[in-house]
């Protein structure tokens, strides 16, 4: 009897310290009483608004090198420089294959020689054939005075031999007068016959040197000194969807009027960046920027912004191209290089700031979220200026203390993790 008292008081024991083994581990992996919540303090002060991004190098007023018009279809290009090369005024820059330009020139060329020797040869027939008309004027007249001689023996003459000779004298006249119709109507034909056949001349010319002409065109030289820029390959956008595109090189086809490659103005240099379409309301032209070229370290440049373009880009992210140009300059420089640029929008005296992700925003308020004791209330403020580090608002006093995220969300977060923790931890005392 007293053996199994003894065994069921063991049992009973045993079990208390099992249950209060386990009510001790579930306490201590489940969801803390408060979950640690990152703050800040509203600080006074100065603070410089600005407006940072990256950027790409380019030269000012570039001379844009371009496929030339050569009478449509896509042309191949059989020399191009290298991509940042140093050339000189008049340099070679790219060669496009002029096989069917040549072809086309040669027969422009046989045209022409053809249509030479047609105008000597009109010549020579209207020679020859004004020879003979005025060669039957000459004969003509000629039988005019034979006849005339003739009619000087009618009065010794029988009246009807008189007559004969009458008859002959007119129609000799008027072989003589048909003569020269002829002669003058021939000399007119003649000169509108080689003046066609010299028209025929200047337009096998004109496109004889027109061919040449874009043989000459489809070598493409620089008009500036400077280095040399090569385009990007817009032709396969197709093929590398979602990736930079190659640069033009030989053997690739262009189409008139497409850009190959540009050489920029040493002399003015800008940076084209892509900026978020938040930051626009605070930038206009002339605000002073520092640019930082990556491949220069140590070194910066002022400059400024020159224009704002349109807004473009997916919802989510909405951007806007801005051109900086700089008011200083370096022969260290190259186009292309990667810049970071900084823009100096305005300066705050004496004002309370925060950083930016203490600051939230819903349905046209703007609020934090301040402690109070032991926990944090949303307090409304005004926003007098925000950029992507800091936030100028009124309506906090310095000191005050406030949360970098939302309090109700690190709670729902840490709430979730220790219920599934908890669960688990149940799952395997069960098991």
């Amino acid at each position: 009897m007293k053996t199994r008292l003894l065994a069921a008081v063991v049992v009973i024991v045993v079990l208390a310290g099992l249950g209060w083994g386990a009510l001790r581990l579930v306490q201590a992996t489940g969801p803390s009483k408060g979950a640690e919540i990152p703050t800040t303090t509203v600080k006074k002060g100065r603070v410089t608004i600005t407006v940072a991004a990256r950027g790409e190098l380019q030269g000012g007023n570039s001379e844009m090198l371009v496929v030339p018009q050569a009478g449509g279809g896509d042309m191949a290009i059989t020399y191009l420089r290298e991509p940042g090369e140093l050339v000189n005024q008049g340099d070679l820059i790219a060669q496009f294959d002029t096989t069917q330009q040549e072809y086309n020139q040669r027969e422009a060329e046989a045209d022409l020689a053809e249509a030479e020797q047609q105008v000597i040869k009109a010549e020579a027939d209207a020679q020859a054939t004004l020879e003979d008309a005025r060669y039957q004027t000459i004969s003509t007249a000629a039988d005019v005075k034979i006849a005339e001689l003739e009619v000087h023996k009618n009065p010794i003459l029988p009246a009807i031999d008189a007559r004969r000779n009458d008859i002959a004298l007119l129609a000799a006249k008027n072989r003589q007068q048909q003569a020269v119709r002829d002669y003058e109507t021939r000399k007119a034909t003649v000169g509108a016959g080689i003046s066609i056949q010299k028209a025929n001349v200047e337009k096998a010319r004109i496109q004889a040197q027109n061919a040449q002409r874009i043989i000459d065109s489809m070598t493409v030289k620089a008009k500036t000194a400077g280095y040399v820029h090569i385009q990007q390959n817009t032709n396969q956008n197709m093929l590398y969807t979602g990736q930079q595109l190659p640069q033009f090189q030989v053997g690739d086809t262009l189409r008139a009027g497409q850009a190959v490659a540009q050489i920029p103005d040493m002399h003015n240099w800008e940076v084209a960046a892509s900026i978020p379409e938040l930051d626009r309301g605070h930038l206009e032209p002339g605000l002073k920027v520092t640019i930082r070229a990556a491949a220069i370290p140590g070194r910066q440049f002022k400059g400024h912004i020159k224009t704002l373009g349109g807004t473009m880009g997916s919802s989510w992210d909405r951007r806007f191209e801005c051109r900086i140009a700089l008011d200083e300059t370096g022969p260290e420089l190259r186009p292309g290089m990667s810049s970071n640029i900084l823009i100096t929008v305005e300066s705050l005296d004496d004002v309370f700031w925060l950083p930016s992700q203490a600051l939230f925003e819903s349905d046209n308020r703007a609020f934090v979220y301040l402690r109070n004791a032991d926990s944090f209330i949303t307090r409304d403020v005004k926003l007098v200026r925000r950029s992507e580090s800091q936030a100028v608002i009124t309506g906090l006093n310095e000191g005050d203390v406030v949360a970098l995220s939302s309090p109700d969300q690190q709670q729902a977060k840490s709430g979730k993790s220790g219920q599934q923790d908890g669960g688990g931890v149940m799952k395997a005392l069960q098991k």
